[in-house]
C-alpha cells in the first residue's frame, strides 16, 4: 500500500503548535509537512518516527519558514529500519531576512537494524537573518553492542534487550504527545510493533512478500 499525506499549517503571533508524525507499519510512505511562521513569537515542534522492515519505504520531507522575528521551532524525528527497508529525511529551514532572533534546532537519529537497512537523511538550514541561533544534524548507526551486553549479562534474554533498546531510542519521540490517552496507545502500538505483533495489515502486498 503506498500513503502520501500533505500537512499545511500557518501560524500567527504567540501561536503554539505540536505535530507528531509517527509511522509504524506501510508498504510505501510520504509524509509532507509544511510550517510558516508568519507571526511574532510562534512556536513550532515537529516530533516524527517511523518503524520499517521487510522492503517498506518511508519518506519525510519537512519545511519550516521562519517569516517574522522572534519565532522557535523544534524539529525531531527518529528512524529504526530493519531487513531490506529504507527511510529518507530532507528537512528544510528557511530564515528569511527579516527573521531575526529566530531560533531552530532540527535533528534526524536513525537505527539500522541490519546491514541492508538504508537511510538517506539532508537536514538543510537556508539563513539570512545574522541575529539567530539554529543548529542541524543528522546520525545514522546501529545499536551498542555493549549495552545490549549489559542488559544480557542481567539475566535479559537477546530479544528483549534489542526491544528495551529500541523502545528507548523511539520514547523521546513518544513523550512529547501532549495528549495522555493517545500517548499510552501509541506506547502499546509501538511495543506490538517491535514484538512483530503488527507485522500484517489487510489489503498490503507487501506483507505478501
Amino acid at each position: 500500500m503506498s500513503q502520501v499525506i500533505s500537512t499545511f499549517i500557518k501560524q500567527e503571533a504567540s501561536s503554539n503548535v505540536l505535530s507528531n508524525i509517527v509511522t509504524l507499519h506501510n508498504g510505501i510512505t510520504r509524509n509532507n509537512t509544511y510550517v510558516e511562521l508568519a507571526g511574532e513569537h510562534a512556536e513550532s515542534h515537529l516530533y516524527g518516527m517511523a518503524l520499517t522492515d521487510k522492503t517498506q519505504q518511508v519518506d519525510n520531507f519537512t519545511f519550516i519558514d521562519h517569516a517574522k522575528p522572534n519565532c522557535t521551532s523544534t524539529e525531531l524525528f527518529k528512524y529504526v529500519l530493519d531487513d531490506r527497508s529504507s527511510g529518507a529525511f530532507r528537512g528544510r529551514i528557511l530564515v528569511r531576512k527579516d527573521a531575526q532572533k529566530t531560533m531552530a534546532y532540527q535533528s534526524n537519529k536513525n537505527i539500522c537494524m541490519t546491514p541492508n537497512a538504508k537511510m538517506y537523511t539532508k537536514p538543510q538550514l537556508e539563513i539570512y537573518a545574522d541575529d539567530v541561533k539554529c543548529s542541524h544534524g543528522a546520525t545514522v548507526g546501529q545499536l551498542d553492542e555493549s549495552q545490549v551486553f549489559y542488559l544480557r549479562s542481567r539475566g535479559i534474554p537477546e530479544s528483549e534487550a534489542l526491544l528495551l533498546m529500541m523502545f528507548a531510542f523511539t520514547n523521546e519521540v513518544i513523550e512529547n504527545i501532549r495528549l495522555e490517552p493517545l500517548k499510552e496507545r501509541i506506547k502499546e502500538l509501538v511495543e506490538k510493533r517491535f514484538r512483530g505483533e503488527l507485522s500484517k495489515c489487510v489489503g498490503c502486498a507487501i506483507c505478501k512478500k
